[in-house]
């Protein structure tokens, strides 16, 4: 799906001086070096994009490199080499980049600076998306939701503020967390890192972010000449983190790797320009209190605060929209504090007898499994009172599925009949039974 013309995102231009980058020569200098020593680079080309810079940035880079005497020219074109110039890190080039290196272990794609990083994701905010009904039914249209849920997701959505989803378990909460992330629909550019102070912290995640395919394919030939949007940056689908009951405090804060000495970006700066899903809140090792208190002043203030190995503070964006999910009462878990600081809370409950039975009815169609009237009248009349009759969306699926499995089995005709609600029933709520040891 080609999603180029759909956007209305503003591209980051591309630098036309080495000023533009927002980095010192020093630094741009630093990670030219370890770059072309880690991955053994001879040709300006590789080095540019090796880099993220054009190739004319990269030669005159290449030039104050070598006017310091850090770089060196091979001399012979060789064979293979086309009719580019050879270059080799000269010794004192060598002990240079190995300095560099001790200090820290980051090459490849030159960062932005945080600065600038800022102003490209106020171009790319969620919070300027509009989602419409018809994207969310859109997203949705798989789900089998009440007509008023959608009237209260809508303008939570739209709005990029925090919401929380309550109530039974298997009615969809993450089903509908999913479906508000699609309905977002279009796309962004991300760093794949990001300098604060000299410091470089890795953001580009690739179990985070979605690379837009006609960027995946751009041949390297043609991304030397491309010069659509500034390199460094890579085009993505909006991100989704989806963290459950292994979120912990401290993965919303940077990863500093000792070993190494790089950063790599916290979970929430990863979730920038799109959604951050906390499912299943209060099944966490952490108070539900404490994460939402964590999470307070950034979704007021809209900046998150950092900080570095050395202690120094600093702010980055927050422009996330966090989904909240549980299946306990708001009130059983937070103070009224926390609460008011949620924007919207939407609870979503099981269906009602006459709404389940509809998408029971729906979900046989589908799947072409024959309703039957005594099958019905055993699941309703045995079945549910001996779980006080609550109904849960997922119910109809997993029943047919069960039903649908047992007479594949058995070589029959799909058919629904109260022996076969027993044996799907048992497969969905196991019996209390002691297990001898």
């Amino acid at each position: 799906m080609n999603m180029h013309t759909t956007t209305g995102v503003q591209a980051p231009v591309p630098p036309k001086s080495l000023k533009d980058t927002g980095l010192s020569i020093v630094m741009m200098r630093d990670i030219l070096l370890k770059t072309i020593f880690r991955k053994n680079l001879e040709h300006v080309s590789q080095m540019a994009e090796a880099i993220c810079l054009s190739m004319p940035l990269t030669q005159q880079l290449v030039e104050i490199t070598r006017e310091q005497k850090l770089i060196e020219a091979q001399g012979t074109l060789h064979a293979g080499s086309g009719s580019e110039m050879a270059f080799q890190l000269s010794d004192a080039g060598k002990s240079r980049a190995l300095d560099a290196l001790s200090q820290s272990e980051y090459y490849g794609a030159l960062p932005v600076p945080l600065e600038m990083y800022k102003e490209q994701v106020k171009r790319q905010s969620v919070r300027n998306i509009q989602i419409t009904r018809d994207k969310l039914l859109g997203s949705m249209g798989h789900l089998i939701l009440p007509e008023h849920l959608l009237n209260d997701l809508g303008p939570a959505v739209s709005s990029g503020r925090s919401i929380l989803l309550y109530g039974p378990p298997g009615n969809g909460k993450s089903a509908i967390s999913n479906g508000i992330r699609d309905a977002l629909g279009d796309m962004i550019y991300i760093p794949q890192c990001i300098e604060y102070a000299g410091q470089v912290v890795t953001l580009y995640d690739p179990i985070v972010h979605t690379l837009i395919e006609d960027d995946a394919v751009q041949v390297s030939s043609l991304r030397r000449t491309d010069n659509r949007y500034d390199k460094r940056y890579l085009m993505c689908e909006r991100p989704t983190v989806m963290t459950g009951g292994e979120l912990m405090l401290n993965m919303l804060d940077l990863n500093y790797n000792a070993t190494s000495r790089t950063y790599q970006a916290s979970l929430q700066l990863k979730s920038t320009g799109g959604v951050f899903i906390v499912d299943d809140l209060g099944r966490q090792e952490e108070p539900p209190q404490a994460l939402i208190n964590r999470w307070i002043v950034p979704m007021e203030a809209e900046y998150d605060i950092l900080a570095l190995q050395s202690g120094e503070k600093f702010e980055v964006p927050f422009d996330t929209l966090v989904i909240f999910s549980t299946n306990f009462h708001p009130n059983e878990m937070f103070d009224g504090a926390a609460l008011r600081r949620i924007f919207f809370k939407i609870k979503i409950d099981g269906p009602t007898q006459e709404e389940f039975l509809k998408v029971f009815a729906m979900v046989a169609k589908k799947k072409k499994m024959p309703l039957n009237e005594a099958a019905l009248i055993h699941l309703l009349k045995v079945k549910y009172p001996t779980i006080d009759n609550v109904y849960a969306n997922y119910h109809a699926n997993f029943l047919i599925d069960q039903m649908i499995a047992v007479c594949e089995y058995e070589g029959i005709p799909y058919q629904m009949t109260p022996e076969l609600i027993d044996r799907a029933w048992a497969n969905m709520y196991v019996k209390d039974e002691e297990i001898k040891h």
